[in-house]
């Protein structure tokens, strides 16, 4: 499959340093806002990407949940591959691609787990469905078959019959505190705008890298 002529031009308008927000939390709300006005489907949808115990990169996508000047706030199961992956390094990148709108923003930062309080908060929000697939699914691990999932699925509906579900102590949150955060711009003849804020001592920073 030869994809050598498959290609795009970006017409767009271009993104200067003057058009920056002085930290790269409130960039980063401005562009979502914009991307949901654009009606994408899941924006808050990002690659997660980290690394194995023997050095392979792992990536997936996964969805963000909140963001603050704290940082960019996920969840999952703790016994998953991402997480132990998380916990081993301390360290995470995120990436998110709004190809329609010619953006991606990128992010690489420590990550931390989120205190029980704040895990129980979100895990209240959640569907029961999927407070159900938690307890169901022993994340990454392997199944024999979709049978053995469903039989999990319907074990969890009549252990919880009745009642709230609990959050289940191997699933919770994580926050990743960047220090590093991109915004990419599609622009013309591939001279793409780059504008990256980096974390030095408390402040940031901010450069333009070539495309």
């Amino acid at each position: 499959m030869d994809l050598s002529e498959l290609r795009e031009v970006y017409e767009t308008e271009g993104f200067d340093e003057a058009d920056l927000a002085g930290d790269p939390y409130t960039q980063f709300q401005r562009w979502f806002g914009e991307v949901e006005a654009a009606g994408y489907w899941e924006p808050n949808a990002m690659v997660l990407s980290t690394v194995t115990a023997d050095g392979w990169p792992s990536a997936r996508n996964v969805l963000l949940k909140h963001v603050d000047a704290d940082g960019f706030v996920l969840f999952t199961n703790y016994n998953s591959d991402k997480a132990r992956e998380i916990d081993a390094s301390g360290r995470a990148a995120l990436t998110f691609s709004w190809t329609e709108l010619r953006r991606q923003v990128r992010v690489t930062g420590t990550t931390e787990r989120l205190t029980e309080l704040e895990s129980d908060s979100y895990w209240s929000t959640r569907p029961r469905g999927s407070q159900l697939g938690a307890w169901a699914s022993d994340q990454s691990t392997v199944v024999p078959d979709r049978g053995a999932l469903e039989r999990s699925y319907a074990e969890a509906e009549n252990r919880w019959l009745g009642r709230d579900v609990e959050r289940p102590g191997h699933w919770g949150g994580y926050r990743v505190r960047p220090e590093m955060v991109e915004f990419w711009q599609g622009r013309p003849d591939r001279l793409h705008d780059r504008l990256c804020y980096g974390l030095v001592g408390e402040d940031w920073s901010v450069e333009r890298r070539a495309p």
